[in-house]
């Protein structure tokens, strides 16, 4: 799975909202990592604006592989969900929902009158300094004997790689955290002094 070497998120609710013809639209940005987080959130913001006329939303989940959604919650359609989806593509954000709930005013909006609501109190929630970047390491395990570690921690600092204690007790080796960018060149490092193919441990997210 290929991921970037860093991508953007939250790491805290996010408010924002907009007001338009007596409406108000009151967003909320969430971090979230799966769709039972998803389900929470909007459980949890129905039950608060029980009065509410909608709570209408959308989300992006994933790094390497991206998950979009979003739901007009019948509004009409088009006007509501994919504004604020939008607003997150837009800050290229990953792993982050934001829902909007409108009080309706009395007066129709039409549906430009929508998409800008909607789109609107997103953007308002999602300001960039509120913004998270979080950078990417894989974390793989090199079996070699302890004589042999030297020569890849040699390899390993011209790739910029940070080393660890051995952490697989039943094989000998070491452990090491690389950015994707240089994965390959590194593996190929590794094979080119008769190494075998490492093996992945785990992708670590680190602010």
């Amino acid at each position: 799975m290929i991921f970037p070497d860093s991508f953007f998120t939250i790491d805290q609710t996010l408010t924002g909202d907009f007001k338009d013809k007596g409406s108000k639209f009151l967003a909320y940005a969430f971090p979230v990592s799966s769709e039972e987080e998803v389900k929470e959130q909007l459980k949890a913001l129905k039950k608060e604006h029980y009065a509410a006329a909608h709570i209408c939303w959308a989300y992006v989940i994933g790094v390497a592989e991206k998950e979009e959604k979003s739901s007009d919650d019948r509004e009409p359609a088009g006007s509501a969900g994919k504004p604020i989806l939008r607003s997150i593509l837009e800050k290229k954000l990953c792993n982050v929902m934001v829902a909007v709930v409108r009080y309706f005013g009395g007066k129709l909006l039409g549906v430009p009158g929508l998409i800008q609501a909607y789109g609107e109190a997103a953007h308002n929630a999602l300001l960039v300094e509120n913004l998270a970047e979080k950078r990417v390491f894989h974390v793989y395990f090199q079996a070699c004997s302890f004589d042999q570690q030297h020569e890849i921690i040699r390899i390993g600092k011209q790739n910029s790689v940070k080393f660890y204690p051995d952490v697989q007790d039943s094989l000998p080796g070491i452990t090491f955290e690389i950015a994707p960018g240089i994965l390959d060149k590194m593996k190929n490092a590794l094979q080119l002094f008769g190494f075998e193919t490492p093996y992945e441990i785990r992708v670590i997210f680190i602010k």
